[in-house]
This record gives C-alpha cells, sequence and structure tokens, in this order.
C-alpha cells in the first residue's frame, strides 16, 4: 500500500497537479535535454537555459513556424478559413504523419491547419503552403523571412513540415521566439490546445501529440516532434496565477522524455517565479487637457496590462512612474498615445506601456471656441 500510494504521489508531482514542489534553483536543475529553454512570455526573460542557441533538427515542432505564416496569412486577409484547399499529387506523396490526403481531396482551410497543430499531418503542410503562396518552396521563403524578422539568427527551414533535410535546423531559443509571436495569434493558441478532432465526418480521429494538455495544469500549445535524427522535442507554453512560461526542449532520448523534462523546467519556473500585475488593460491612469476640442479633457487609460515577471520574494524594489503628455489638440483619436507608465527594477526599466485616448475627440467649431474663450476670460 505504501509503494502504490508513493508511486501516485510520485506521479501527481511529475504531472504538476498538486501543490508546486520545494523551491529548487537553476544549478540544481538538470535536463537529458540537448537543448533547453524556460522564457518568460510576456518580457521574453530567459528563466533557465542550456544549450540554448545549439542549431539542431525540430523534427515537427518545425510546424509551430507553418502555423505562424499561415495565421498571418489569415489575418492580413491573404487566404480565409472557410477557403477550399486542394491537395495536389505533390502533397499526397508525404510520408510521416499523414492525414492521407488523395490528389484533388478538398478540405476547408480550417480543417487544414487542425490536420497540422493535433495531427501533425505532413501531407495537409504541403496542401496548405502551396495553397498560401502558390507553391512549397515559396511557402518555405515565407518561414525564413518571418524567422528573420524575429531575429531567429539560429534557424533555417528546408521544408514547412519538419521531416530531415539538409540545412533545416533551429535552436531552442529561437523556437521561444516564434513560441512568443505564436501567443499574439488566438488562431495558433486555438489549433494547437486543440486536443482532439473528428474528421472526415468521424471517420478520422485526430488526437493531439502533445500530452501537456492532459499531464500539466495550464499548458495550451504549441508542437511536439520526433525524428531518429531529432529525437524528441517539444515547444509548449503553459499559464499559472497570470504567469505564462515558454519552454523548449529539444533532442531528448527517453521516449515520452520531453514531456518529462518539460514538466520539471515548468515546475522549477513556477516554484521560483510569479507575475505581479501593476496596471490592468484599460485602467484610468489620469487626464489629459484637451486644446481646441468639443470636450476639454479625455482620460487616459492603459493600453494593454502591464506587469512583471520576478523571482518570489524580490518585487520590492520594483516601482512605476506615471508620465502623462500635459496637454494634446484635437481632434483626438480613441487609442491615440497620450502617455506612458514605466516600470522600474531599482532605477532600470524593465518594463512599460502605453496611455491611450478612452475616446475620440472631435476639433471643436470656430464658434464654440470662441464661446469657450470668452467664458475663460470674461466668464460668461
Amino acid at each position: 500500500m505504501r509503494r502504490a500510494l508513493a508511486g501516485v504521489f510520485a506521479l501527481a508531482l511529475l504531472l504538476g497537479n498538486l501543490v508546486y514542489p520545494a523551491q529548487v534553483f537553476a544549478a540544481d536543475l538538470e535536463t537529458t535535454a540537448t537543448s533547453a529553454i524556460l522564457m518568460d512570455a510576456e518580457s521574453g526573460q530567459i528563466l533557465f537555459e542550456k544549450e540554448a542557441n545549439k542549431e539542431l533538427p525540430p523534427a515537427s515542432v518545425t510546424k509551430l513556424m507553418t502555423l505562424l505564416v499561415a495565421a498571418d496569412a489569415v489575418e492580413s486577409g491573404r487566404v480565409k478559413l472557410t477557403d477550399k484547399v486542394t491537395a495536389s499529387e505533390n502533397a499526397s506523396k508525404l510520408g510521416g504523419s499523414q492525414i492521407y490526403l488523395e490528389p484533388g481531396e478538398t478540405f476547408p482551410l480550417e480543417e487544414m491547419l487542425i490536420s497540422i497543430a493535433v495531427g501533425s499531418a505532413n501531407d495537409a503542410c504541403v496542401a496548405v503552403a502551396e495553397h498560401i503562396s502558390g507553391t512549397h518552396e515559396a511557402f518555405v521563403g515565407e518561414m525564413n523571412k518571418k524567422a528573420q524578422e524575429l531575429g531567429a539568427k539560429h534557424t533555417h527551414f528546408a521544408n514547412a513540415y519538419g521531416l530531415p533535410a539538409e540545412g533545416h535546423y533551429t535552436s531552442a531559443y529561437d523556437l521561444a521566439l516564434m513560441g512568443r509571436e505564436a501567443l499574439k495569434y488566438p488562431l495558433v493558441r486555438k489549433l494547437t490546445s486543440m486536443k482532439e478532432y473528428d474528421l472526415r465526418d468521424g471517420k478520422f480521429k485526430l488526437w493531439n501529440t502533445n500530452k501537456l494538455l492532459w499531464w500539466y495544469q495550464g499548458a495550451d500549445g504549441f508542437k511536439t516532434g520526433w525524428t531518429s535524427e531529432a529525437n524528441y522535442c517539444l515547444a509548449s507554453t503553459v499559464e499559472r496565477d497570470g504567469l505564462r512560461l515558454i519552454a523548449v526542449v529539444m533532442g531528448v532520448p527517453e521516449v515520452r522524455g520531453h514531456f518529462a523534462e518539460s514538466m520539471k523546467i515548468y515546475n522549477y519556473g513556477f516554484a521560483k517565479y510569479a507575475h505581479k500585475e501593476y496596471a490592468p488593460a484599460g485602467q484610468k491612469q489620469g487626464v489629459v487637457q484637451v486644446h481646441k476640442g468639443v470636450e476639454s479633457e479625455v482620460v487616459a487609460v492603459t493600453e494593454k496590462a502591464l506587469g512583471v515577471t520576478s523571482e518570489k520574494g524580490k518585487d520590492k524594489n520594483i516601482w512605476a512612474e506615471t508620465k502623462l503628455n500635459p496637454d494634446i489638440e484635437a481632434p483626438v483619436a480613441a487609442g491615440q498615445k497620450v502617455g506612458e507608465v514605466l516600470l522600474y527594477r531599482d532605477n532600470e526599466l524593465v518594463s512599460s506601456v502605453n496611455l491611450v485616448a478612452e475616446k475620440a475627440i472631435a476639433k471643436a467649431g470656430i464658434v464654440q471656441q470662441l464661446n469657450r474663450t470668452l467664458h475663460g476670460v470674461f466668464g460668461f
């Protein structure tokens, strides 16, 4: 009985469903991953790393960038989720993980993207690439361009699906950058957080390969990968108590080791760090005088939430400074910047958020401006 209870406790602790383990330190954190990183999603601060810039094959974690480029194409209006995507001969020839597309078979773009995110379908990657960019090669060019824009200096893609190829590599740090970018796209989060999906009217069941979605509280993305060359890889994200972290492990040799190593790293992160919010999105931070407007002042609100991640018990030296424009001239657009809130640790700037006009203020007409001037000078 004792052995059974001990086993259950150990399993629950591993899966992260109990109270956080006793605090550990980065020097004590070891991982069997060849390369790994833990990053604060909001600031990009690195909380733990091991060979984070080492260039390695990412296997199907490649598809995180495939989904990123696709989501960007949807958001920009180049394509729609309702588009009909037809599988080419080229797409149907792909091996590995697939949904067994037949040449000429058609699915809505959204279902193709689900097949990539949930089923890790290589053939769907090619079909989507050809639909968005015309050719698979052109789409891969967009993936590499996006990587450059993100500052991913140790990344080069040779295909959109992640099968071994010469010149196909990335790093744990670069994948974390892609993860931060992916969090800006609700579509990517939606797709990669889906646990299962019924394709072809339920005749083909897709199960998400990212077991953290079941095993680790707060997990809601991104992508797994495995080849004999890359071993086990995982780029993931977890949010607990307002703290969102991104973890990447690459080159883990053990079966399911990419899950165990990721959970170990997350346990470390949530035990040691906490996120403190100093101003929620949309919070009033003062008023700004408006010259020549139909109204004489406008409320300044935070454009987005302002907070900082720090070691537990070490947030006493953090302070905020609010800077508002003394006045602005009409017309004022809703969302127009009118100041900022700066967050410091000691005297070092660690974060900031814009203060914006809560609503639009139109420019007053000549008569209204004249009446306002007379009232100010003569009191009538």
